[in-house]
């Protein structure tokens, strides 16, 4: 099914089941989940339900409640499932007989009852992202039922065969009811270690259709826009959290520059180059919006808000010369406190070298090295051979975006790094 977002349903047929789908398929698989009290089998009646609305649909016409419909069929179908089980499950007998009691009338709770939705969706998010099952795991199913994409399109945003994101989502449903977890909202002792991971998997979502590792383009736009989406849901579910606040700034700050990042033939315009009259505006008000309530709520910003307080800065800047580097290195010091990692140290040192000059970052950066850290990332000697380049070294700088080129996956990225190369060579030439 197609990844765009629609507003509202119209018309018939499969565009309108693709339309519903997208906006209703959480709240859908967790209505079905606390009636159930099952996740998988919550996830697999909702999929049920959509293959018979791909069929009766086009032929019958929408239902004038198109996501009680689903709800409807899903429930009718638990329905059948418990009483073929019920001579071996009398808990399963007696909720089959209280679904069926409770009749066609009761699937308008799911659109009457906003704060149980909130707490369906909330739970979903918790348990597609629950400490046990991989990274990978709770990426696809936080895509599937969150998101409410199709395991095609999960395959497609991550460049990966769609039988490894089914045998993923299987596996990650096998695990979660063996491991018994439970299908609601932790407790809120539990909440904030269990909200890093719900955070996280949208955070690895954005920042892949932000930029992409692999593949022929530099923006997955529509895995970007299905994190931001992501992100969103959880602002409203979660409002007074500082750190789902931090991410929204983040992602909102960040996708507003989409527009000027790429060229005519989706080359990549390095950010001295950018038009920054095309930057969305509306985006980065969203995100200052957002970035003001996390400084508000929360003690302090965390790491997601100090990345989008870094973000603010560039998004706010007339240029980068007029960029406030001073502030940014001060965020980034703050940000390897709380959240230390080599990509961190690595942008520090970008913004210490436009403080203090070239020499003062690459000595951040050949420590980095020297550590052995992103030894197989293009970053690093990317970033070396700009370093380099503006010391005036040109033949260490032109080796190390050699080597950079050579490590990367992107080939939009790739290219940038070439043309880098080519204009070194050049430069000395002409001035040989």
């Amino acid at each position: 099914m197609a990844g765009g977002h629609r507003p509202a349903v119209s018309g018939s047929g499969r565009g309108a089941v693709e339309a519903v789908w997208r906006i209703e398929s959480a709240r859908i698989v967790g209505a079905l989940a606390r009636y159930t009290g099952e996740f998988a089998l919550a996830e697999d009646l909702a999929q049920e339900a959509l293959a018979e609305a791909l069929v009766t649909w086009p032929r019958d016409g929408v239902p004038q409640n198109p996501a009680g419909w689903l709800l409807t069929v899903g429930r009718r179908r638990a329905i059948d499932g418990f009483r073929r089980r019920a001579a071996l499950d009398d808990r399963y007998a007696a909720l089959a007989r209280e679904l069926a009691e409770a009749g066609p009338a009761s699937d308008a709770d799911l659109l009457r009852d906003p704060d149980q939705i909130d707490d369906d969706v909330l739970a979903l998010a918790f348990t597609a992202c629950h400490p046990v099952l991989s990274r990978e795991a709770q990426v696809a199913l936080t895509l599937r039922v969150i998101g409410g994409l199709t395991s095609d399109e999960i395959a497609r945003a991550f460049l990966v065969p769609t039988a490894t994101v089914q045998a993923r989502i299987t596996r990650a449903k096998k695990t979660i009811a063996a491991a018994r977890v439970r299908f609601e909202v932790p407790p809120p002792h539990e909440r904030r270690e269990r909200l890093g991971s719900v955070l996280s998997v949208v955070y690895v979502i954005f920042t892949e259709g932000s930029t992409a590792t692999s593949g022929p383009e530099l923006i997955r736009t529509d895995l970007a826009h299905e994190a931001i989406r992501l992100a969103r849901i959880l602002a409203r579910l979660m409002p007074d959290e500082p750190e789902v606040l931090g991410l929204l700034a983040l992602v909102e700050l960040t996708a507003a520059r989409f527009p000027a990042r790429t060229g005519p033939n989706g080359e990549v315009v390095l950010l001295e180059q950018q038009d920054r009259r095309r930057w969305d505006r509306a985006a980065i008000r969203r995100g200052r919006a957002a970035l003001a309530r996390a400084e508000r709520v929360g003690r302090g910003l965390g790491a997601y808000g100090l990345q989008a307080a870094i973000a603010e800065c560039h998004a706010t800047a007339p240029s980068v010369a007029e960029t406030d580097w001073e502030r940014i290195v001060l965020l980034y010091d703050a940000l390897a406190r709380i959240a230390p990692s080599p990509v961190v140290e690595l942008n520090r040192a970008v913004a210490v070298s436009m403080v203090e000059g070239p020499a003062a970052g690459l000595r951040i950066v050949d420590d980095l090295a020297a550590g052995g850290a992103l030894a197989r990332s293009h970053l690093l000697p990317g970033v070396r051979g700009e370093l380099l380049a503006r010391l005036g070294r040109v033949d260490q700088a032109r080796a190390e975006l050699a080597r950079a080129a050579e490590l990367c996956g992107n080939a939009k990225e790739r290219e940038l790094l070439e043309r880098k190369r080519e204009a070194l060579l050049e430069g000395r030439t002409a001035s040989s």
